[in-house]
């Protein structure tokens, strides 16, 4: 059966419909089930990423690591992440969204995996520890190669069966599934911390979970067979949605990109010197430090789910909103951070923080899909998805910082927050941002 795409760009052919009276649809215009299942996909890899981020101040300490080096470990993923995240677009559209989301996850149990085992060897000191962080960077370095494949196939296969009108709220939603994430992932990392595995028992539970979803998808999720509407035109409309420019060069999504690498560098270097610095401000072992740690980034992921599944659709904020109102919210919060006297402080700083990204991240990512035509989705996916893991390489510099000044990093990030404030008002493509697809300018060709 064919019907028309929601948000235009012509028909897609596929397993689920609306028009079906036994289907349950949700607000994005997608089968629940199948909303559902995306959205976990998203899920279980926010778990497993930040419960890592979580215990790896404590291993890291553990080991006997430099807190630099630990920091270091996402370095190589985040550039693999980077340069791969296009690619995978590109093998999204030519292969499809549902085998790319099952490389993903492959990928991700796999390194998952051998993390474990590494900071296993290096807990039970079988390893020197710069042997350990060279095997720990090599089995991160697997998620970034393959792990990247999941998240543009997700984005785009949401973003193209989304209404234009109902892309901020689809958008938002599926990025609660990482703050949902978020949530979970440090409150359950210190229940993995099982006897026989210690501190490498949440990394090996990750893998599980992201083995059990791998089965999910294979065997419930429908492939997303979407096309360009065939007009006499439509080989220029297949062959433009593969090639061309690269994103980053399209003068449509670079504004968007540069504010986006610049927010999650802010967002992630606060959330890697966080453990640090509750370490240092409790003066507690690294393990006896490990609880505190995970309530701080719980307030912060459930301040992330308030903007999202709370504040954007009970206001209905647009991209342009959200685009201002994310980075002063965050200034704010990074500062109450750097003056925190005590550990609760900090806490309220990171949630105010986390509140603020969480508002500013959607802002970028609904703004960027909106910008571009319905056919180039899987592409802008991918930009998207290599600002968001590249900006991962600078979190080492925020550490070393750290050790220096403690209060340095969360002040650099108020004064990057601010700065993106005003490129918020001043930069014609974030002035504009709002729920209508931005167009190239001086361009009156529909296919242009």
């Amino acid at each position: 059966m064919f019907r028309v795409a929601p948000g235009g760009g012509g028909p897609y052919q596929g397993p689920m419909s609306s028009d079906s009276p036994q289907t349950s649809v949700s607000p994005t215009g997608l089968p629940r089930s199948t909303f559902a299942i995306i959205f976990a996909v998203s899920m279980v890899t926010a778990i497993g990423n930040t419960g890592m981020i979580s215990v790896l101040p404590a291993i890291g300490r553990s080991i006997g690591m430099p807190d630099a080096m630990v920091a270091a470990i996402f370095s190589l993923s985040a550039l693999l992440w980077a340069f791969s995240s296009p690619f995978w677009a590109r093998m999204s559209d030519r292969f499809g969204r549902k085998p790319l989301m099952i490389v993903g996850l492959a990928g991700f149990m796999v390194s998952m995996a051998l993390c474990s085992a590494v900071v296993a060897a290096g807990l039970h000191h079988l390893a020197a520890p710069f042997v350990i962080f060279v095997l720990f960077l090599l089995a991160r370095a697997l998620f970034g190669l393959f792990g990247a494949a999941s998240n543009p196939a997700t984005q785009a296969y949401v973003a193209e069966h989304t209404p234009e009108v109902q892309r901020t709220q689809a958008m938002s939603g599926l990025a609660g599934a990482f703050s949902l994430g978020t949530v979970i992932g440090p409150f359950v990392a210190p229940l993995f911390v099982l006897p026989f595995l210690g501190l490498a028992g949440p990394m090996a539970c990750f893998a599980l979970m992201a083995g059990i979803m791998l089965v999910v998808v294979w065997k419930r999720l429908p492939e997303s067979r979407f096309r360009p509407e065939p007009t006499s035109v439509g080989p220029i409309f297949r062959r433009e949605a593969s090639s061309g420019p690269p994103m980053w060069r399209d003068p449509r999504m670079t504004p968007f990109l540069i504010y986006g690498f610049i927010v999650a560098v802010s967002q992630t270097a606060q959330g890697q010197t966080l453990g640090f610095l509750i370490i240092d401000k409790l003066a507690l072992s690294p393990t006896a430090a490990q609880g505190f740690i995970a309530i701080a980034m719980m307030f912060g992921a459930m301040a992330g789910l308030l903007a999202q599944w709370g504040l954007i659709p009970r206001f209905e904020m647009t991209p342009r909103q959200l685009l201002r109102w994310g980075v002063a919210v965050a200034a704010i919060g990074n500062l109450i951070v750097a003056a925190a006297p005590d550990y609760w402080g900090v806490v309220a700083g990171y949630a105010i923080s986390s509140l603020g990204f969480g508002l500013a991240r959607p802002g970028f990512t609904v703004g960027a899909s909106l910008a571009v035509r319905i056919e180039e989705q899987a592409r802008a996916a991918g930009a998207i998805a290599a600002v968001n893991g590249i900006n991962v390489v600078l979190a080492p510099a925020f550490v070393l910082l750290y050790e220096r000044v403690q209060a340095a990093p969360f002040i650099l990030n108020a004064a990057l927050m601010v700065a993106m404030l005003v490129y918020a008002y001043t930069n014609p493509q974030l002035k504009s941002a709002n729920p209508r697809p931005a167009r190239i300018e001086g361009a009156d060709d529909p296919l242009v």
